[in-house]
C-alpha cells in the first residue's frame, strides 16, 4: 500500500472523502484565487489552489479533485496544456477561466477537453451555477476504480496494489503514479511525453530514461516474468500500454 505525499500548492491539500466536492482552482492572480477559495469554501466545497500549471498537475495527481477551474493565462504554461494534462487521466468537469473572448480561444480550450468556458470578468453567481451544473452532469465510473488481473489487483480509489491473496505490493510514489496513469488508459497507448508530463511534470518531457528505469522496477514487482512483460507493454520509441 502507498501513501502519496501532498504536493506543492497554495495550501495543504485535504484528503477528506465524502459528500463534499473537492475543487482545484488554478490561477496566477492572487486576489482572484483567494476570492474563489473564500467563496467556494463558504459554500462547503473543499478547495485546493495552485498559482501555475506545474503545481496544479502535481496537486491534482496527489489529491484528485472532483472539478477543476483553470485559467488559460498561466505563467509557466498555457492553461490548455493543463486541461490536456488533466484530461489524460481523469474525466472530471473542467471549467476554463480567461480574459480571452475570441472564438478561437474558446474552441481550443473545449477541444482540449474543457467542459465549460467563462470569460473574465464574470459574476460569482454565474460561476457557482456552472459549477453546480457541471457536478450534476458528472457521472461516477465505478467500473474503472478496480482493475483485477490473475496476478494482482489495482484499487485506484484506495491507492492500493495487492496480490491475489490480498497482500499489499509496496510501490514508491513514482511507481504508483505511473501505474495509475497507465491503468486509467487500459489497452490504450500512452505516449512517453504524456507519461512524463503527468508523473514528473512538463519540465521532464524529454527525460525518457526515467521511464525505462522506473518501468523496469515496476515490472519486477508485478510481472510474472519481467523479461517478458504481460501487462506493461513497451511500444519502442512511442510509449507504453497497460494490457489487463
Amino acid at each position: 500500500m502507498i501513501l502519496v505525499p501532498t504536493g506543492p500548492a497554495d495550501q495543504p491539500a485535504c484528503c477528506t472523502i465524502g459528500a463534499v466536492s473537492r475543487i482545484l482552482v488554478v490561477d496566477d492572480d492572487d486576489q482572484l484565487r483567494r476570492a474563489l477559495r473564500i467563496n467556494l469554501t463558504a459554500r462547503k466545497y473543499e478547495v485546493i489552489t495552485a498559482p501555475d500549471g506545474t503545481q496544479a498537475l502535481t496537486a491534482a495527481g496527489h489529491t484528485p479533485p472532483d472539478l477543476a477551474i483553470v485559467d488559460l493565462g498561466l505563467p509557466d504554461m498555457d492553461g490548455v496544456d493543463v486541461v490536456r494534462g488533466l484530461r489524460g487521466w481523469t474525466a472530471i468537469p473542467i471549467i476554463v477561466l480567461s480574459a480571452r473572448d475570441d472564438q478561437t480561444g474558446k474552441v481550443e480550450a473545449l477541444d482540449a477537453g474543457a467542459d465549460d468556458y467563462v470569460t473574465k470578468p464574470f459574476g460569482m453567481d454565474e460561476l457557482l451555477a456552472r459549477i453546480r451544473a457541471a457536478l450534476r452532469r458528472a457521472t461516477p465510473q465505478p467500473e474503472t476504480a478496480t482493475i483485477t488481473t490473475p496476478d494482482f489487483t489495482v484499487d485506484l480509489a484506495a491507492k492500493r496494489l495487492t496480490t491475489p491473496t490480498g497482500q499489499d505490493i509496496r510501490l514508491t510514489p513514482i511507481e504508483w503514479r505511473m501505474l495509475e496513469v497507465l491503468t486509467r488508459h487500459a489497452d490504450k497507448l500512452v505516449a512517453q511525453k504524456q507519461l512524463l508530463r503527468e508523473v514528473w511534470g512538463p519540465a521532464y518531457e524529454t527525460e525518457t530514461g526515467y521511464l525505462r528505469v522506473h518501468l523496469a522496477n515496476l515490472r519486477r514487482k508485478i510481472e510474472p516474468d519481467p523479461s517478458r512483460p504481460r501487462y506493461l507493454i513497451t511500444e519502442p520509441g512511442i510509449g507504453y500500454r497497460f494490457t489487463p
